[in-house]
């Protein structure tokens, strides 16, 4: 899988949900972009990743 431009290896099958938060990162502050297609907040814990898949995450921060 490759993730954010970088080669990962994550155990499958995981959602998009189970991996934010494998990662640490707040639901509420990221976007994940997956095979070029924004996957929305209420369809992550559905959407299975595969060994294959391109993944894209951002984070929003706040700041002044």
């Amino acid at each position: 899988m490759i993730i954010n431009g970088k080669e990962e290896h994550i155990a499958t099958p995981i959602t998009v949900a189970e991996l934010v938060e494998l990662r640490g990162l707040r639901a509420d502050r990221v976007a994940i972009e997956l095979n070029g297609e924004i996957v929305p907040r209420s369809e992550r814990a559905e959407t299975q990743l595969r060994g294959t898949d391109t993944l894209e995450i951002v984070t929003f921060v706040q700041g002044g």
